[in-house]
């Protein structure tokens, strides 16, 4: 059951939502050539214990992991596009680096991804973040309320499709509210006008991510880390919304 938020749930869900924007921020400043992924997990531990949080992804363990977690962040590099378990791993020059985070404060949720680039940039890899960022300024666009969740996905496919980038439909957004992944499921592709419609309350996570060259995807031995079939290179960008009778407000901003 998809489940709606009062305006006083959605202002209670501020906090978290700042709270995560604030350790990706600081993440992304630290992220550069020589410092280790592990590094950046205890620096998101750490942020997360001073906050008084609670991590979302520590003890995490779906169906289709290797749980429980154990890491506060998921840290995907290069051709790993989604779940990559932070290990010790030095970033280098050139590197991709996919950071995804997700936390409650005062059981309320939040959850956000940014891609960045270690050191010196490759035109390839800027067009890709900025196809995935580009995707989710229109999926938010279209969360309006009298909308259809399928105009969100057509909203985010349009933009992977004028690029280029093939889609995969197994992993995409999601409900967000007291848990990190509610029953609504957004794919990052789908025709408009259908699905559910949009309600002022819905609070979700749309997250555009995908590879250069392929849809297809292959896990690590980890057991969590998901990489391109191909070797290909990722993005991912994500933020958590609350559809308000205004329209969407992003709460990860």
């Amino acid at each position: 059951m998809i489940e709606l938020k009062t305006p006083s749930e959605i202002e209670a869900m501020r906090p978290a939502g700042a709270f995560v924007a604030d350790v990706l921020t600081a993440l992304a400043e630290k992220a550069a050539v020589g410092v280790n992924l592990l590094e950046l997990d205890a620096l998101a531990h750490e942020m997360i214990r001073e906050r008084g949080a609670e991590s979302c992804y520590i003890d995490y363990a779906p169906s289709f992991g290797r749980g429980p977690f154990g890491k506060v962040l998921c840290t995907s590099v290069n051709d790993a596009v989604l779940h990559g378990l932070p290990h010790d791993y030095t970033l280098a020059d050139g590197d991709l680096l996919s950071v995804d985070f997700a936390v409650s404060v005062d059981g309320w949720v939040a959850d956000a991804a940014v891609t960045v680039i270690v050191g010196r940039p490759d035109p390839a890899d800027e067009r890709l973040v900025r196809s995935t960022r580009e995707a989710l300024a229109a999926g938010i666009a279209a969360s309006v309320p009298g909308n259809r969740i399928g105009d969100v996905s057509a909203a985010i496919g349009a933009v992977a499709a004028a690029y280029g980038y093939p889609v995969n439909h197994e992993f995409g957004g999601h409900g967000v509210g007291r848990t990190m992944h509610g029953d609504l499921f957004i794919c990052n592709d789908g025709r408009a006008g259908r699905g559910p419609r949009i309600r002022p309350g819905m609070v979700f996570a749309l997250e555009p991510w995908w590879a250069g060259t392929t849809a297809r995807i292959r896990m690590d031995a980890d057991g969590w880390t998901v990489r391109s079939a191909d070797g290909s290179r990722a993005a991912h960008t994500e933020h958590t919304l609350a559809v308000t009778e205004d329209g969407p407000l992003v709460l990860t901003a």
